[in-house]
C-alpha cells in the first residue's frame, strides 16, 4: 500500500478505529503503553529529530 493510500485510509477512519489501530501496532512491536520514563516530559523537536535519526538507521530499530 503506498504511502497516499494508507493516509487516505487512516482519515476515513473514526477516532477510536485509528486508537485500535495504534494500539495493536504497537502491541505487535511490544510498546506497552505508558512505557516511556516516569517522571520524564519530552520536549517535541528533540523527539522528531530521534526519530528522523532512526529512521536513517534501520539497524537502531532493530530488536537484540
Amino acid at each position: 500500500m503506498h504511502k497516499e493510500e494508507r493516509i487516505k485510509l487512516f482519515k476515513s477512519m473514526s477516532s477510536s478505529e485509528r486508537q485500535e489501530l495504534i494500539l495493536n501496532k504497537m502491541k505487535a512491536r511490544g510498546i506497552e503503553v505508558g512505557s516511556g520514563v516516569p517522571n520524564s516530559k519530552y520536549d517535541n523537536k528533540e523527539v522528531y529529530e530521534l526519530i528522523h535519526i532512526v529512521n536513517c538507521f534501520p539497524e537502531l530499530r532493530e530488536k537484540k
